[in-house]
């Protein structure tokens, strides 16, 4: 085992970060496992510890949320260094999808076991993400879910009801190839995985190494219908309703009636108009062995 550098964002999940640390620390001086502590100032500042740990030879830990996860993992894909991850945010959706446990001390002995897989990367206008970029009604909520106190994952269901109340349809321009497709509705989401949102399975087929996005459209109904089908996407039976299309494609281009951020791992991204691509098993994560 290579030294681990334990990147640590102060911020994360409340402040839920530092409180997990002494029990990973724990772990390792248990098991003389070297290491040293980084505590991240900004997502950039982020990625050059995890860069320059990379260089050194260490393995970078992210003991962070989706968003420094994504900032790091995005800049660290082709490395053969593994990511090692500890989930410490509110949402925690890729290590969800990867079967990483959310106790601190069962992620630190997945990390030391050393079983890897490779996943695919996203890009959005050349900026990296490893979950599920998104736009329309969710750029929306992603904003108040970030602006609000609130921690757990009520916070992603207060954020959808409050920016519902507000909402009015636009119109979203999806170019696959040669062929576009015009959409009047809520979102379209684009899915290198299968959850965001503290557990919404938008995307309940996305694969994280299948070298393709999962591309999700909810189209115009009643706010009504809206709100009474939004605890389908915990269990992903959303995908059923008339309402929701699903394509798969490796690139695409997105744009929309009117102006929208396009939010991924929880994380104000980039702007549309958007290209987006897939970058194939460009990331190697530390997982349980039966992942």
């Amino acid at each position: 085992m290579r030294p681990l550098v334990l990147l640590v964002n102060p911020s994360s999940g409340g402040g839920r970060a530092l409180k997990l640390l002494p029990r990973v620390e724990a772990v390792l001086d248990e098991r003389r496992v070297p290491f040293r502590v980084v505590r991240t100032r900004s997502m950039e500042h982020g990625v050059a510890k995890a860069l320059a740990a990379v260089e050194a030879d260490e393995l970078p830990v992210v003991v962070s949320g989706d968003g420094m996860l994504g900032a790091i993992g995005g800049a660290m894909a082709g490395a053969e260094t593994p990511l090692g991850i500890v989930p410490a945010g509110r949402g925690n959706d890729l290590t969800r999808v990867l079967g990483i446990p959310t106790d601190p001390v069962e992620a630190t002995e997945v990390i030391l076991a050393g079983h890897s897989r490779t996943i695919d990367i996203g890009e959005a206008n050349g900026r990296r993400f490893v979950g599920i970029a998104s736009v329309g009604f969710d750029s929306d909520a992603n904003r108040i879910a970030n602006e609000s106190r609130l921690r757990g994952n009520l916070v992603y269901a207060y954020a959808a009801l409050r920016a519902l109340v507000a909402w009015k349809p636009a119109r979203f321009t999806i170019a696959i190839g040669e062929e576009r497709t015009r959409v009047e509705g809520y979102s379209v989401v684009v899915a290198n995985s299968s959850a965001y949102g503290g557990g919404m399975y938008v995307a309940p087929d996305a694969q994280l190494d299948d070298g393709e996005f999962d591309v999700v459209t909810i189209e115009k109904v009643g706010k009504l219908r809206f709100v009474s089908n939004l605890p389908k996407v915990f269990k992903g039976t959303h995908v059923h309703n008339d309402e929701v299309h699903v394509v798969r494609a490796s690139r695409l281009s997105l744009s929309a009636s009117r102006p929208f951020a396009v939010y991924a791992d929880g994380e104000h991204l980039t702007d549309l108009p958007a290209d987006l691509r897939v970058i194939p098993h460009a990331l190697r994560v530390l997982v349980p062995a039966t992942a």
